[in-house]
């Protein structure tokens, strides 16, 4: 069986920042998996895109297929030009794609972005739709970079992705597990967006805030908190839960303040629970000085921020690794971390 594969991972998160793409060498010698990141970009979505994912869920059956086929065609586009710059030769693409909805518990999970345009664009084989397997076989589809990490990134005790939703990844009594943690980015960057801003730059405005204790109370009381794992956050929830709370008065500043305690509340409860010594943080929110440290403060883990790449790119290159392993027909979705009723290897192939 090949041994080295050259993939490009896409991924298109609940923050709505933009695609990132990551263009991996992955080799697998004597057992054991090891990747390069040759070459990634982020291009960020234009005001209008935002707008219309921000909208999805709302959309009529039509609006939303056709989205899903103009996001399709776009980041086929953006992957053709990608290919071309840097002068790669990829044997596959793997897209995790946008999610609109995820309601595991009706059996339904929906990421959109084309796959057979993404094809169709490039001229190379795409995995895409990643989760819906596991949701079929009774699993929340989610989280599932965890195979990525315990195949990547097993120095560490943990794999903190501070993204769109906060989740993390370990071993316990040998088995992989994995859940989200709590409402991330897309509370902080729902915030700042009222205030003009795409994001909270290092946490700024949350540092010049107050915490609201009413409301630190209320969200750290939502029953999602209490649940066991494996558990897993859709935008339903945030809009549910949180959006509304957003505008009701109260300086946006201590809003935020508020939103970064409850997140750092909830993670360190997580870490301390489960005596995790060292934790690796990426996504979004490990540029967010202000959130880090209050999380160094509540924990007495090590948390290990590693070089912006790896910050910006780690889910990008772990859903290229989740595509290795569907085209080699092994495992990438994990019972244990997902609740399914068995391991599964998710994917659709979409190819010319």
């Amino acid at each position: 069986m090949q041994s080295e594969y050259l993939v490009i991972g896409l991924m298109s998160g609940t923050s709505l920042d933009g695609l990132d793409i990551a263009a991996c060498k992955f080799n697998f010698v004597q057992g054991k998996w090891s990747y390069e990141l040759l070459a990634s970009e982020t291009i960020s979505y234009s005001n209008e895109l935002i707008k219309r994912l921000r909208q999805a869920n709302d959309c009529s059956g039509f609006e939303l297929s056709l989205l899903d086929v103009d996001l399709g065609r776009m980041h086929g586009e953006w992957v053709a030009s990608f290919i071309k710059r840097f002068d790669l030769k990829p044997d596959l693409i793997a897209s995790h794609g946008h999610t609109v909805f995820h309601r595991p518990e009706l059996g339904l999970t929906l990421q959109i972005g084309s796959a057979a345009h993404i094809t169709a664009q490039t001229g190379i084989q795409t995995i895409s739709n990643f989760r819906t397997i596991d949701v079929a076989l009774g699993g929340q589809g989610a989280p599932l970079v965890p195979i990525g990490d315990r195949l990547l990134f097993s120095q560490y005790d943990a794999c903190l992705n501070l993204g769109g939703i906060a989740n993390i990844s370990f071993e316990e009594s040998g088995k992989r597990i994995a859940f989200d943690i709590v409402p991330c980015n897309m509370v902080f960057n729902e915030i700042a967006r009222l205030k003009g801003l795409a994001y909270d730059e290092g946490g700024d405005i949350a540092r010049t805030g107050r915490c609201i204790q009413e409301l630190y109370d209320r969200w750290n009381s939502l029953d999602f908190y209490s649940k066991e794992a494996p558990k897993s956050l859709g935008r339903e929830y945030f809009e549910e839960h949180y959006i509304r709370e957003i505008g009701k008065g109260a300086l946006l500043s201590d809003i935020m303040a508020t939103a970064v305690e409850h997140a750092v509340h909830q993670i360190a409860k997580i870490i301390e629970v489960h005596l995790l010594k060292n934790v690796l943080v990426t996504g979004g929110g490990a540029h967010n000085n202000f959130l880090i440290q209050k999380l160094r403060q509540e924990t007495n883990s090590e948390i290990v921020i590693p070089d912006v790449k790896s910050i910006n790119f780690k889910e990008a290159i772990v859903f290229a690794f989740l595509g290795t392993l569907r085209i080699r027909g092994e495992i990438n979705a994990l019972s244990s971390v997902t609740g399914a009723r068995i391991d599964s290897v998710g994917g659709f192939i979409s190819q010319i």
